[in-house]
């Protein structure tokens, strides 16, 4: 069963994503700050460093990007970084990955990485083919597009932090537990965790550009108005706050707060506004009954529309209609 699950599970990415991400190897070291600097090296896979306990220094291209305890720093391949510790001591996890698009080469390579023991030097124990990591992690986690994306992809590295430091942890301590032995259905499992932690990776990124967005030019001011517009338009179709999030590729939280930062109400507020508003006027015709007048106003029932209509109104539909056709 399990020789056929992990092609199937391989067959499925390449189908949807055009790629595998695999992990080649996984490995924990605890650095002194008063060991010499570690060498200026590259690497043709991905890097991803966990900063478990510590302080370090990390120069990058040019760059000297400070990270301590629950960050998460990707370096890019063949980016030349070193790594110093600027605390007492730094415990970190560091896995190398990539992706592929052909599954046999994946397979091939990890063969040879069990078969090597790891070295001291930095990187993993094998090189691995520039030719398995044609694909950037952007675009394998499609976490953003336009140009946004497009900047970030020209930087050698990526930084993330935050809300998703524990989970990012407790998946790369389980990857690096997963590679020490050779367990039964090793393939499988590793191929979960791997799948695990690059979808755990788009959420934070994508969280991590959603709050960027406030000091990038007033874009959370953009796609805001492009959202309300889209209630505007669409309200009438029974749509969510999640449906309006997700059109400008924001998460509900933050496009909670964007939204009532710029118009002062909740976007569910607005929403119902926009209702209620919508359902007052058919009540004045007193040819569309109460459940159609529910039905166009985007209501998904009868029963949801009569009590958001009392609360709001403090009357009922029925007794509105009588009151405005008196007047």
């Amino acid at each position: 069963m399990y020789d056929e699950l992990v092609p199937a599970i391989e067959d499925y990415m390449i189908a949807t994503s055009g790629a595998i991400p695999v992990v080649f190897e996984g490995l924990s070291h605890t650095l002194e700050k008063t060991a010499p600097d570690v060498k200026v090296s590259s690497h043709t896979s991905h890097e991803l460093l966990y900063v478990r306990n510590g302080k370090l220094d990390v120069m990058i291209e040019g760059h000297n990007i400070v990270i301590e305890k629950g960050s998460t720093l990707i370096i890019r391949p063949n980016s030349a970084h070193s790594v110093r510790v600027t605390s007492g001591t730094a415990d970190i996890f560091v896995l190398y990955f990539g992706f592929s698009r052909d599954a046999g080469a994946v397979n091939t390579m990890l063969g040879m990485v069990r078969e090597v023991k790891p070295k001291k030097a930095p990187g993993p124990s094998i090189v691995i083919p520039p030719s398995m990591d044609q694909t950037s992690v952007e675009s394998f986690l499609d976490f953003a597009s336009g140009s946004d994306r497009d900047e970030l992809q020209k930087a050698p590295y990526l930084t993330i932090s935050g809300g998703y430091k524990k989970s990012i942890s407790n998946i790369v301590e389980r990857i690096v537990e997963e590679n020490k032995d050779n367990l039964y259905s090793k393939e499988v499992m590793m191929q979960i965790l791997t799948l695990e932690l690059m979808l755990t990776l788009a959420r934070a990124m994508k969280k991590e550009w959603e709050e960027s967005l406030r000091v990038r030019n007033g874009k959370a001011r953009e796609l805001v108005l492009i959202a309300r517009d889209y209630i505007d338009q669409n309200y009438e179709r029974g749509i969510t706050i999640a449906d309006a999030a997700s059109y400008v590729f924001l998460s509900q939280g933050y496009f909670t707060r964007a939204f009532r930062d710029e118009f002062g109400i909740s976007p569910m507020g607005y929403l119902m506004k926009k209702r209620l508003d919508r359902a007052c006027e058919l009540l004045g015709n007193d040819g569309i009954k109460v459940s159609g007048v529910a039905s166009q106003s985007g209501f998904s029932s009868p029963q949801r529309f009569n009590a958001a209509f009392r609360k709001q109104m403090g009357m009922t539909p029925m007794e509105y209609r009588k009151q405005i056709l008196r007047k």
